[in-house]
C-alpha cells in the first residue's frame, strides 16, 4: 500500500507516518517550500519517506504529485491550523483549508477516482453548539474563519463522494494533543510554561479564558482512527473524540500538579489571548466510530498531559 500525506511535518502527519510505516506502507509526504526547513517531527523516519514539494495553493503541483505518487490513499492534513491566526489571515485560511481541499479532490478526480481520500475536519465546525454532545448529525455553526473554512472542506468532501463516487471520508476530530503539538497551542503552551517555571526559566504564564472547555485526546490515538476510516467497506463521516471535556483551568492543574506546583501562583489571564468569538462547550460523542470501526482512545487526558510535561522538562534541560 502507498499513502500520500499532506502536512506530513505537522503533529498528526508525523504520527500518521509512524503508524503507516509500522503497517508496511510506502509513505509519501507533501512538504511546502520554505526558507527554513521544519522537519523535526519526522527526522527520526525521514530516510524511510518519499518527500516531495507541492502546495495546497497550487493546483498544478498537487496534480503532478498525485500523478507521480499514484497513492492508494491520500490523507489531507495540511492546513492553516491555528484558530487565532484565522482572524488575522482569513483569506489565506480559506485558500488552504477550503479551496486546498477542492484542489486535492480535483487531482484525485482527474488522475484516479479509486484513490481513497481522508479529509481532516474539525470540532471547530460546531462552534456555537446547538446540542451537547456533538455527533455526526449535529448542525454546524462555526465561530471563526478557520471553522468556516473547515465546514467548506467538509462539505466539498461529501460532495465529491456523492458526485464522483470517490471513497472520500471526513474525520471530525476534536482537540488532540501530544509532545509534538506546536508551542502556540494552549495545551503545549501550558506544559512548556509549567516546565519552564519549574526550572526557573519563567516567572508567570499568561493565558486567555481559563474556563473554556475542550474535549482533549491524544494525537497518536486519533491518527489510528484516520487509518481505520479508509479501511471500511463504505465511506462515511466520523466524530473522533474522547467523550470527556476539561477546562483550561483543569489543564493547568494537571500540568503544574505533575511538577508539584500550584498553577494559581503562576498563571495570569491576559485579555489579548481571549478569542473575539469563543466556541461553546465542545464535547464529542464517538459512539459511531466505536460501533462501526471499533475505535476508542487508549491514552487518558491525565496520561497525555504528564507525557507532554515530561517531554518539555527533558527538552528544556537539554537546552
Amino acid at each position: 500500500m502507498r499513502a500520500l500525506i499532506t502536512g506530513i511535518t505537522g503533529q498528526d502527519g508525523s504520527y500518521l507516518a509512524d503508524l503507516l510505516l509500522e503497517k508496511g506502507y510506502e509513505v509519501w509526504g507533501m512538504v511546502r517550500r520554505s526558507s527554513t526547513e521544519n522537519s523535526e517531527r519526522i527526522d527520526h523516519i525521514k530516510d524511510r519517506l518519499e518527500l516531495r514539494q507541492a502546495d495546497l495553493l497550487d493546483q498544478l503541483s498537487i496534480l503532478r504529485l498525485v500523478e507521480e505518487a499514484r497513492p492508494d490513499e491520500v490523507y489531507n492534513l495540511a492546513a492553516q491550523s491555528f484558530v487565532p491566526t484565522s482572524w488575522k489571515q482569513p483569506i489565506l485560511t480559506g485558500q488552504f483549508d477550503a479551496l486546498g481541499v477542492t484542489r486535492t479532490l480535483e487531482a484525485i478526480r482527474q488522475i484516479d477516482t479509486k484513490i481513497r481520500f481522508y479529509q481532516a475536519s474539525s470540532s471547530e465546525m460546531f462552534g456555537k453548539v446547538v446540542e451537547v454532545p456533538q455527533t455526526e448529525k449535529t448542525p454546524f455553526y462555526p465561530r471563526s474563519p478557520y471553522g468556516v473554512a473547515k465546514v467548506y472542506g467538509h462539505f466539498i468532501t461529501v460532495n465529491y463522494r456523492e458526485s464522483y463516487n470517490i471513497f472520500a471520508v471526513s474525520g471530525i476530530l476534536f482537540n488532540h494533543e501530544s509532545p509534538r503539538r506546536g508551542l502556540e497551542f494552549v495545551s503545549r503552551k501550558v506544559t512548556d510554561g509549567a516546565a519552564r517555571i519549574k526550572l526557573g526559566l519563567l516567572d508567570k504564564l499568561s493565558l486567555g479564558n481559563l474556563d473554556a472547555k475542550r474535549d482533549w485526546g491524544y494525537a497518536g490515538d486519533y491518527v489510528r482512527a484516520m487509518w481505520l476510516m479508509l479501511q471500511q467497506d463504505k465511506p462515511d463521516n466520523f466524530v473522533i473524540a474522547s467523550g470527556r471535556h476539561h477546562s483550561v483551568r483543569q489543564l493547568c492543574e494537571a500540568a503544574f500538579g505533575h511538577l508539584d506546583l500550584d498553577y494559581r501562583d503562576y498563571v495570569v489571564t491576559d485579555p489579548k489571548f481571549v478569542r473575539p468569538a469563543e466556541v461553546d462547550l465542545l464535547l464529542g460523542d464517538p459512539s459511531h466510530a466505536k460501533k462501526v470501526m471499533g475505535w476508542e482512545p487508549k491514552v487518558s487526558f491525565e496520561e497525555m498531559i504528564r507525557m507532554m510535561v515530561d517531554y518539555d522538562m527533558e527538552r528544556l534541560k537539554k537546552g
